[in-house]
């Protein structure tokens, strides 16, 4: 190494974060560009990006920073907000994370890096983690099965709206919402309902209910208010009219009150959130739904059940699939492809530490809290309600509110603010004996003496109603009584990861999903408490440091896209998709044209287009594509005319799903525009365009951006996922809070999953706008990179106008399997021994694989993958010349665990060497799948979706 003396500025290079995201060194670079017969990145993007919409200016964003710079200044923002104890409650609660699943889960890559577990045989631990979530959640609610968890927990209570809608015997367009259901709650409801024709009334249920025609009501267990009431009878009264009864509980309180499904609710849905995940300033957290076993095939979200491998033993999968919008499109279900997975683990840990008995101990100590709080309330003069309560009291404050409020901040704490003469205190498990004396000093009268807290601890009584108190069992599986010491709980967290394939193990070449780098610089201030511990209602100056941040983000975001302003608070894809829909109905609307409906839609969309296009009423009419993948213009143009009275907007995907840049994607939005309708640019590729054109810029009136691709929010095992929008100027004034004709919030928080927004604002402080205009080119160098070098072994479905490919591209195995009967799940599941997940199976295109490599490959990687898949043809060309049979080869019988490799027979004609280390780099390294192929038929067939009797593993 040279010792010449330096500059300054090329020293400070060496702490340059954009080189530590990008992958290949400059040197590796040259030679992937000489591999492409070009001799410079700007080369490519001239044969990549149409000249027509690339932007000819640099990103109006700062200059990248350093790592330690950019804390600093994030460090700045988070000193302004203020974290004081809320006992604000309305679903959001103080929490402890145990600290050995906050070190080894929320902080591990080995289970944030993680991907949607499609692939099962390199799932099973996280699909076990979440299959105890689904068992955790069915029990406590008393019913019979519960998904792998929403979104959040209004978003959980408007898809059980839908669910109701679906199946309830009474057509009547109503749908009764109890008054005392959380605001925000009703919000998402009503926001969901009104494109749908559905009425939302809102009433007291006891009063109501009974005697009144709806397809579904809606009941919160334990009320907002705090109040606990029996709902038997009104339950009962629905269901004798036809229709369904939504229970929206508390899981904790669950643990004291008897179960919904005991006494006759048909859905239950909630927040997992207090159950050790933070309160985030709203999110992410795991929201549930549980229902009865008839409505399984019709319930949203995913499911987690369990089959058996190739060796007959017990093995994890996604099931019931084509309930899913990928498969059943504007028919599926819901358009949720994102669930809360890394929270749903976490909850479902938290369970399992504590245990069924520890649990209850923490409700029991939560309700006797409560209980001496409020007896010390009346000694003080006040009247606190109800009379029946698990955590929360409602109290007549009158005059002294204000004086209340004002005392309680200053000794650190929120109350719920009700009206001028009602606030509201919600316990949680944090909340302690000094907590209770310092809140009877804020309400106490000057000079008043305090109420005696032994005193009254040895004398309150319960405030659950006899006949409302849990007699029955629940968490009884060994799972959630075994690892309460911390050594077993590691060990257990440290088994479950390691059969696991995440990014800290190797590359995932995902197509379409965008697996980079999650850096653990822009990880580090989710758990920051200024940031992990604000509740989502406290007083706006308590949050500046927030509203300062996702100012500058939106900004961000606006400079990236070309857009006029962004809303944050989608917290999935999916849900922008639906908010970004939303928009452009209530634009219409706004002039008088409230009759455009029809949504065009190109046949390679991903199925959560059409899925958010029929929830928000739109009828979808599909557009073709050509043989290239492109839009079929013509096609387009006639189904533009052929509508143009009713045409509310177009929904593409740019790149295109197919993995080029279609070089008429003005001409698309400018016949969509002629015709009356808006164009909707999904933001799943955006990775490939941001520095070199923006959707804002060449036609797109709307996009949802996903965070957790594009801008380096990890994918969480299945979520947490962030979709906010961006809009042009003249939809600006339908975004929530920017105008009378402002669509309603689209999930519970204001800010949706805010507490994982530093991810997305420290990123892109780090790189700058020259350095993510260097990440997008080099995800385009990395994919032309893969389909150059594979060329010649598998044929590349699809290619732009000058031959090279986008962000991502498409093998076709069709002609293989027609000669060999190798199929794409063949190789996909072959993959797996040479230690890599697979790529995009079978989308767009039936027997493809879609491989999209991101930036943050290094090449050695990279070749690594592409020495795989050469390997992976020989055998394949083995097949087809005879040397291996067509049955009996290890493609059709991998992936191979080791239990199958080192067993005693070996029925195989090839070598078992073969089978486990078919390239030398693996004897090195290995990793091993825990189990075989699993057999979805029976999955499906033999449907359980719950905890295995351990008798089942012997």
């Amino acid at each position: 190494m040279s010792h010449a003396r330096r500059s300054l500025g090329e020293l400070e290079q060496t702490t340059d974060f954009v080189g530590r995201h990008i992958g290949p060194t400059a040197a590796e670079q040259a030679a992937m560009l000489a591999e492409l017969g070009l001799d410079s990145l700007d080369a490519l993007i001239a044969r990549v990006v149409p000249a027509d919409i690339r932007s000819g200016a640099p990103l109006a964003l700062p200059a990248g920073t350093t790592e330690a710079a950019a804390l600093a200044r994030l460090g700045a923002l988070a000193e302004r907000n203020r974290v004081l104890k809320s006992l604000i409650g309305l679903g959001y609660y103080g929490t402890h994370t145990p600290p050995v699943i906050l070190r080894n889960v929320l902080e591990n890559p080995a289970w944030y890096t993680a991907y949607t577990p499609y692939q099962p045989e390199i799932s099973q631990g996280r699909l076990e983690a979440i299959l105890n979530f689904q068992t955790m959640v069915a029990e406590l609610t008393g019913l019979d099965i519960a998904n792998a968890s929403m979104l959040d927990e209004a978003t959980a209570a408007a898809e059980a709206m839908a669910l109701c809608a679906r199946v309830a015997r009474n057509k009547s367009p109503v749908f009764f919402v109890a008054a005392d259901v959380l605001p925000q709650t009703l919000a998402v409801v009503r926001t969901r309902a009104e494109p749908l024709g559905i009425e939302v009334v809102v009433g007291d249920a006891r009063r109501e209910l009974p005697g009144r025609a709806c397809f579904g009501a809606l009941l919160q267990y334990p009320g907002a208010d705090g109040a606990v009431h029996d709902y038997r009878e009104v339950t009962a009264a629905v269901q004798a009219q036809g229709g369904l009864v939504v229970v929206a509980a508390d899981l904790l309180a669950l643990t004291l009150l008897a179960p919904p499904g005991e006494w006759g609710a048909d859905v239950a849905v909630g927040s997992s959130q207090r159950f050790g995940v933070p309160v985030g300033f709203g999110g992410p957290h795991a929201g549930y739904l549980a229902t009865r076993d008839a409505h399984k095939r019709v319930m949203p979200g995913r499911l987690v059940g369990v089959s058996v491998d190739a060796q007959g033993a017990p093995a994890f999968r996604l099931a019931l699939q084509t309930r899913e919008q990928h498969i059943r499109r504007e028919k599926a279900t819901s358009n949720i492809c994102t669930a809360q997975v890394l929270l749903a683990v976490i909850a479902s840990l938290y369970a399992a530490y504590h245990g069924p008995a520890g649990l209850a101990t923490i409700a029991a100590r939560v309700h006797r809290l409560t209980g001496v709080f409020a007896a010390g309330l009346r000694a003080l003069g006040y009247a606190p309600a109800p009379e029946a309560f698990f955590d929360t009291l409602t109290v007549a404050s009158g005059v002294h509110t204000a004086a209340i409020h004002d005392a309680a901040r200053a000794r650190g704490y929120n109350l719920r603010e009700i009206d001028a003469g009602h606030l509201g205190v919600s316990f949680d498990e944090t909340v302690t004996r000094a907590d209770v004396l310092a809140l009877w000093g804020a309400f106490a009268a000057a000079g008043a003496a305090l109420p005696d807290f032994d005193a009254l601890e040895a004398v309150v009584a319960d405030a659950i109603p006899a006949g409302l108190r849990r007699g029955s069992a629940y968490l009884t599986h060994p799972t959630f009584n075994r690892y309460h010491s911390e050594t077993e709980m590691l060990r257990y967290l440290r088994r479950l990861a390691d059969k696991d394939i995440a990014l800290d193990r190797a590359m995932i070449p995902l197509g379409s999903c965008t697996m980079k780098l999650n850096a653990t610089t822009e990880m580090i201030p989710v758990t920051w408490p200024a940031f992990g511990q604000l509740h989502p209602f406290v007083p706006a100056e308590q949050a500046a440091g927030y509203r300062a941040l996702t100012d500058e983000l939106e900004a961000m975001l606006c400079a990236v896209t070309g857009y006029a302003a962004v809303w944050l608070q989608p917290n999935a894809g999916s849900q922008g998709e639906y908010a970004g829909l939303l928009v452009i109905r209530a634009y219409h609307a706004s002039r008088g044209e409230a009759h455009r409906d029809v949504c065009l839609i190109p046949s390679s969309a991903h199925g959560t287009n059409p899925a958010s296009a029929q929830m928000v009423g739109m009828k979808v009419v599909v557009v073709a594509c050509d043989r290239q993948g492109n839009v079929d213009v013509d096609d387009l143009r006639s189904k533009a005319v052929q509508h143009a009275e009713r045409l509310a907007a177009i929904m593409i995907t740019y790149p295109s799903t197919h993995g080029v840049f279609e070089t008429r994607v003005r001409e698309i939005c400018e016949i969509v525009h002629a015709h009356g309708g808006q164009v909707y640019i999904d933001g799943a590729n955006l990775n490939a365009q941001v520095g070199l054109c923006a959707p804002g810029a060449y036609g797109g009136d709307v996009s949802h951006l996903n965070l957790h691709k594009t801008f380096c929010i990890p994918h969480g095992g299945g979520g947490p996922g962030v979709g906010p929008i961006g809009v042009a100027a003249h939809l600006a004034e339908f975004l929530p809070g920017r105008g009378p004709h402002a669509i309603g919030p689209v999930s519970a928080a204001p800010y949706g999953s805010a507490s994982i927004l530093p991810i997305t604002w420290t990123y892109v402080t780090l790189m700058g706008g020259e350095g993510l205009r260097l990440a997008s080119a080099n995800a385009l160098l990395a994919a032309n990179y893969i389909a150059a070098r594979l060329a010649p072994h598998y044929p590349v479905l699809y290619s732009g106008a000058e031959g090279f490919v986008a962000h991502e591209c498409i093998l076709d195995l069709r002609p293989l399997k027609e000669i060999t009967g190798i199929s794409v799940e063949d190789v996909a599941k072959r993959l797996i021994d040479y230690g890599f997940h697979a790529p995009t199976m079978s989308f767009p295109v039936a027997g493809t694989l879609m491989i999209e490599p991101t930036e943050s490959e290094s090449k050695a990687e990279l070749d690594r993958f592409i020495e795989a898949m050469i390997a992976i043809r020989e055998e394949i060309r083995a097949v087809e010349s005879g040397v291996l049979d067509a049955e009996d080869n290890p493609l059709k019988h991998a992936p191979h665990t080791a239990a199958v490799v080192s067993a005693d027979a070996w029925p195989h004609a090839y070598p078992r060497s073969q089978a486990a280390y078919p390239v030398p780099g693996l004897r090195a390294g290995k990793y091993w799948p825990p189990v075989g192929r699993v057999d979805n038929v029976y999955g499906d067939r033999n449907l359980f979706c719950s905890c295995v009797p351990l008798g089942d593993y012997a």
